[in-house]
């Protein structure tokens, strides 16, 4: 495992003068992953994390200094979690969960996840409890709607979720209060929501429902966040663009990406008001490169709302 730096990454100082929903993001971190996703902000350190899932790095992006250090993991990575203990991720391994110690870069095992079946891990977030929340990806062809929806408990234990099997699993996001789940299987351009904690806070689920449709003609649901007011933010894959969702499912908003195959959404920043895009440039043409030469590269805009702190996972390494 090893942690590589740099100190010139801030490509557009303009990213943070943008302030319209309806403006394009401009490029922050000139990072050409072949598939960037897990965007997620660190209120305690105010630093950026995300994956390249392709080529299986871990990147942390300093606002403040406009540096950046990388990590080299074992596997593809392809979500992860801030835990409680500042020094620890939960990461979500092709084929596994395991705490990884960022100084260190110990990566420590807690469990396989479908193993013998052709997935991998692919989209997840922590619920306002505190528990790790991820689906996986079917990865032979042709693709089929075989892997799940899971939960990591904070005793480590893990559970499948009583949810549709997902060819691509995306879009897991929760509610402010924590009471609606939000989920996809990017294949069907719709963006499903539950209800979550039906039963008080043991993680229920019930009243599973559509949430929104995409009707563009290009575009496909990947990674979403929530804003204060419950708004949801989906990064739409092959769209160039994120799209704001009223809690009723409506379009509300707009941000124009420009790259083609946008990935994951958070908010960050001093108040929360800063919406950071990854990005991929895997399966792209050299012609459509050559158009985009900043795809892979994390994007970043001033909106008029204000995102909501993600929870931490709180379980603990084993003794």
């Amino acid at each position: 495992m090893s942690a590589n730096r740099s100190d010139n990454d801030s490509a557009n100082a303009n990213a943070n003068e943008n302030t319209s929903d309806a403006a394009a993001a401009a490029l922050l971190v000139d990072a050409k992953c072949e598939l960037g996703e897990g965007a997620t902000w660190c209120a305690r350190s105010g630093r950026l994390y995300w994956t390249d899932i392709e080529g299986k790095r871990l990147w942390r992006y300093d606002a403040r200094e406009g540096k950046h250090v990388t990590w080299e993991m074992p596997e593809r990575l392809g979500c992860f979690a801030l835990c409680e203990d500042a020094r620890t991720l939960l990461l979500g391994l092709e084929s596994r969960l395991a705490f990884f110690d960022l100084e260190t870069g110990v990566v420590d095992t807690i469990v396989e996840v479908e193993p013998g079946v052709p997935t991998r891990l692919n989209d997840g977030r922590c619920d306002r409890q505190g528990r790790f929340v991820f689906g996986t990806k079917y990865e032979a062809t042709p693709m089929q709607a075989i892997g799940g929806f899971y939960r990591l408990n904070r005793d480590l234990t893990l559970e499948r979720l009583p949810l549709p099997a997902p060819a691509i699993s995306n879009s897991i996001a929760f509610s402010p209060d924590g009471s609606t789940m939000y989920y996809c299987d990017s294949l069907t351009r719709k963006i499903c929501a539950c209800d979550y904690n039906a039963g008080g806070a043991d993680g229920t689920i019930a009243n599973q429902r559509v949430f929104a449709t995409l009707t563009d003609e290009t575009g496909v649901p990947d990674g979403s966040t929530v804003d204060a007011e419950g708004g949801l933010w989906n990064a739409q894959w092959g769209g160039e663009r994120v799209v704001r969702y009223g809690v009723d499912g409506v379009e509300t908003a707009r941000v124009k990406i420009p790259t083609a195959q946008p990935s994951c959404v958070t908010f960050g920043g001093a108040l929360l008001d800063m919406l950071y895009v990854t990005s991929a440039r895997a399966e792209m043409e050299p012609a459509t490169l050559a158009r985009e030469p900043h795809a892979g590269g994390v994007f970043a805009v001033r909106i008029s709302r204000a995102g909501v702190v993600e929870p931490l996972f709180q379980g603990a390494r084993r003794a």
